[in-house]
């Protein structure tokens, strides 16, 4: 997926397992939080990128990553389906975090859809970021967390 506006273009991708440094380092300076709060690092971030109950993307500009989201899934009767988990949203502050945040959120919601997934649950953002990319994206308060209800598109996801 692509962004353009402005004269930058970002580019959406999947992490591949090349990019695990510079996402440990895009993440220890655009969110020191967030990174203190990836108990295994750069380990686990290689294991979540093979893995089919995890997404793993990338935002880049002229071969420079700027933004980064994990998005981790498990089964819930209540939910009627899967639950995706967004874990980590990290943006490089040198960037539009709006347009980033936005791109990184559709394409995960993209893909908790693909999944089967019937809610994209995350903890609110601590810093306000980007508050709006989340509300356009349809995120809600639901408690101490924000939540966007999906319906699951049963063929993707059996296809998936």
């Amino acid at each position: 997926m692509r962004g353009q506006a402005l004269g930058v273009e970002y580019q959406v991708r999947a992490a591949r397992i090349t990019d695990v440094e510079r996402i440990v380092a895009l993440v220890a300076a655009a969110a020191p939080a967030a990174s203190a709060a990836i108990p295994e690092g750069a380990d686990l971030l290689r294991r979540l990128v093979y893995l089919p109950q995890a997404s793993v993307l990338v935002v880049e500009t002229l071969r420079t990553m700027v933004g980064v989201a994990v998005l981790a899934l498990r089964p819930s009767v209540r939910a009627g389906g899967y639950v995706g988990t967004i874990d980590l949203l990290a943006v490089d502050q040198r960037h539009d975090a709006e347009r980033v945040t936005g791109l990184l959120l559709g394409e995960l919601l993209r893909s908790a859809r693909n999944k089967g997934c019937a809610v994209v649950e995350t903890t609110a953002p601590a810093d306000g970021a980007a508050p709006a990319a989340w509300e356009r994206n349809g995120f809600r308060p639901a408690g101490p967390r924000i939540e966007c209800r999906i319906r699951a598109d049963r063929a993707s996801a059996d296809q998936g």
